[in-house]
């Protein structure tokens, strides 16, 4: 019988948002629910964001921003994703997130959106039951 592989989750903090404690809260939290997660640190462009996906082969990329260019940047991480055919990579999006954007930033593909104080479990439980419906 083949062993299923653990969901692997990137974390990405795109963008020029110096603030990571969230990030790494929701990385580490993660981990201890039993994914396997890859986490790219501070500044990350969207086409490297997107290139860590792809090249760490994820299930999950989630992308933590906090300066209030949360629709642009995902836009472009979206974009690049589909550009390296990986569109069905689940795309979750966290940190100061405005209630008006989050039906524009769904629209666009995203598949969840957490605020800033969503407990980490409510999280890990969306991405398992995403990952077991086939997304």
């Amino acid at each position: 019988m083949k062993e299923k592989r653990s969901i692997r989750v990137l974390v990405a903090k795109p963008g020029l948002d110096g603030h990571e404690r969230g990030a790494r809260v929701v990385a580490y939290g993660l981990r201890d629910a039993g994914f396997e997660v890859i986490y790219t640190g501070l500044r990350q462009t969207p086409e490297q964001v997107a290139a860590a996906a792809v090249q760490e082969d994820v299930d999950v990329v989630g992308l933590s921003i906090l300066s209030g260019a949360h629709v642009s940047l995902t836009r472009k991480v979206l974009h690049c994703l589909k550009e390296q055919g990986a569109d069905d990579i689940l795309v979750l999006v966290g940190g100061i997130i405005p209630e008006q954007d989050i039906p524009a930033l769904k629209e666009m593909g995203v598949s969840g959106v957490f605020v800033s104080g969503t407990p980490v479990t409510a999280i890990a439980e969306y991405i398992q039951e995403k990952i077991d419906k086939g997304r």
